[in-house]
């Protein structure tokens, strides 16, 4: 079956999306401290008193949500079940931050915080639910 054109357009929508995602992770990870000085000494606290469990569940949001792009990008019917993990670790780790945290994430970073992290889940919502229409319809194989 051809692929439709939003097939392209929303694989390269979503690649650009989580690439930001990806980098945020991996400049935070790596402790960069020309992207680390936007935040206050609170929330870079705050960041490093994740447990290795959300830095794992973290970790998984982020990289499937790149793999499940490119497998977008690659008609692969993996697409699908990769941005779903990537959705479950995604709200794992918003469980942490919002609820499990000694100091939520909307106390160390404000309302935008749960907004941008609320956009965050209905992207990851979309794109998953994208992938298995798209699987659906024989797009994926």
């Amino acid at each position: 079956m051809r692929a439709p054109w939003h097939l392209l357009a929303v694989g390269f929508a979503s690649l650009l999306w989580n690439a930001m995602g990806a980098a945020d992770y991996t400049l935070t990870q790596i402790r960069y401290a020309p992207y680390l000085s936007q935040f206050t000494p609170e929330q870079l606290a705050w960041f490093e008193s994740f447990p290795a469990w959300v830095q794992g569940t973290w970790a998984l949001a982020v990289w499937l949500s790149v793999a499940g792009s490119l497998l977008l990008l690659l008609r692969s019917r993996h697409a699908a079940p990769c941005l779903g993990l990537s959705l479950i670790f995604l709200i794992l780790t918003f469980v942490h931050n919002f609820y499990l945290a000694d100091i939520s994430m909307i106390e160390i970073s404000g309302t935008w915080a749960a907004v941008f992290s609320a956009a965050i889940a209905l992207v990851a919502a979309l794109l998953w639910l994208y992938g298995r229409w798209m699987r659906a319809r024989g797009v994926l194989g």
